[in-house]
């Protein structure tokens, strides 16, 4: 009994020191970074970059650039390099940084493409005073997708920048996705960097991958960045090539402000969140601009930029890229490829997106046929982020109602299906994929 009765006493001693302890720190208790659709209102912006600051940035010295390369070539560990040198984030932060989905760590892909705004200071010799000037530049780097069926992130993300990092891998070569991705940037236009990546390895060969690019793409092998992402090794020449070899953004600075949709996403607190890429004019919070196709006008209630995270700065100026929010509480109103422009003011509007072929469907139905309406949200929500997917309601006698989508293929399918699950808690029965064809008979008629 005493031996009970002492236990009994150490316990409650015990008690009362937790009970006194001071409460942990919230940040210890939240997880460090959360996908955008479940943020919590304490999980604020980091503080403001000043409208000032970025106003020293004229088009001149901008330069808007994309990283493309097929899957597992090195493009997200050389974007995490690139954040580290320009100071964006701290050395160690975490792999893969800019891959902020719950499916992209776990499959260890990129399924988003992500944007970062980087300053940067470039030092180039004067020839007149013998010396040497240094600059800083605004430099707007885009992560994008390397799988095939995310190939219409790629073509968004391009439809932004002035050139392209072409990242291949030095023991692999130019493989199916590094053709894909670099007449995706050619037929943009875009001034082409070639990186060969991962020359650490033992199987690297340069030289080889070298002849390649002159091969397939008559790049000259001289303008072939080598580096390793993994060891650091080159990065050093990497900015300084973009800011040389890649042109300013056009764009008129007096023109009233005129800019490309060109992602969004619903958060629960702030409604949708638009990306944006100012083509014309300055955009101030406090503006009223409107949608060139619904017509609707929203007031400006916050911008900035993502450096990496959602930045407050109060203005965008042309050439920026950055984000905007409205007040949107409808993800149909956000319209991937739209022209946003000054309330009042007729514009031209930008030419937007070829739209998408859709290769694979399949039906999304509620596990529980009450779900029906959480579902529909659910789905209104994810497709404001992947604007991809296209969705008609169906009714099936064994399944209820629910949703016939197409995806551009199987891997975009299941990538859905399992963000349905881990960013809304939608439990889904999907059916099996189907791909629509057409057949011509021999008197050429078609069915």
């Amino acid at each position: 009994m005493a031996g009970a009765a002492a236990l009994r006493r150490a316990a409650r001693s015990a008690v009362r020191k937790l009970a006194n302890a001071p409460a942990p720190s919230r940040a210890i208790v939240l997880p460090e970074r959360l996908l955008s659709s479940q943020a919590s209102p304490e999980h604020r912006p980091r503080p403001g970059v000043s409208a000032s600051e970025l106003g020293q940035y004229p088009p001149e010295r901008i330069r808007n650039f994309s990283i493309i390369a097929h899957v597992d070539h090195g493009k997200s560990t050389l974007a995490d390099r690139l954040l580290e040198l320009t100071g964006t984030i701290q050395k160690g932060h975490g792999a893969q940084y800019l891959d902020k989905l719950q499916v992209e760590k776990e499959r260890g892909i990129t399924v988003k493409a992500q944007t970062a705004t980087m300053f940067y200071k470039h030092t180039v010799e004067n020839p007149e005073s013998h010396g040497t000037d240094t600059s800083s530049y605004l430099l707007n780097l885009i992560d994008t997708p390397g799988h095939v069926d995310f190939s219409y992130e790629v073509s968004r993300s391009l439809a932004a920048c002035q050139g392209a990092l072409l990242v291949v891998d030095a023991a692999q070569g130019v493989q199916a996705q590094t053709i894909a991705n670099f007449y995706l940037a050619f037929e943009s236009n875009l001034s082409i960097i070639p990186v060969i990546n991962k020359i650490d390895q033992p199987t690297a060969d340069p030289d080889n991958v070298k002849a390649q690019l002159k091969r397939l793409f008559d790049i000259d092998p001289s303008e072939a960045l080598l580096t390793s992402a993994k060891t650091g090794q080159g990065l050093s020449q990497v900015l300084p090539a973009v800011i040389e070899r890649i042109p300013c953004p056009p764009g008129n600075c007096d023109s009233p402000v005129r800019m490309l949709l060109l992602d969004s996403y619903y958060d629960e607190y702030k409604g949708v969140i638009c990306h944006v890429a100012i083509v014309d004019g300055a955009m101030r919070k406090g503006d009223k601009i409107s949608s060139a196709a619904t017509g609707r006008t929203y007031e400006v209630f916050d911008v900035g930029i993502m450096h990496p995270e959602l930045t407050p700065t109060g203005v965008l100026y042309t050439g920026q890229v950055g984000y905007v929010i409205t007040g949107m509480r409808s993800t149909k109103e956000a319209r991937i490829g739209d022209t946003l422009h000054q309330a009042k003011t007729i514009v031209e509007p930008l030419p937007g997106f070829k739209p998408v072929r859709h290769m694979v469907f399949s039906g999304v139905y509620p596990a529980d046929g009450s779900d029906f309406e959480a579902l529909s949200h659910a789905i209104e929500k994810l497709t404001c982020n992947d604007a991809s997917v296209s969705v008609t309601k169906e009714t099936s006698t064994a399944l209820g109602m629910g949703f016939r989508c197409g995806f551009l293929g199987l891997l975009h399918m299941d990538v859905f299906h399992q963000r349905l699950e881990q960013e809304y808690g939608a439990q889904v029965i999907s059916t099996i994929p189907t791909v629509p064809y057409i057949f011509e008979y021999g008197d050429e008629s078609a069915n």
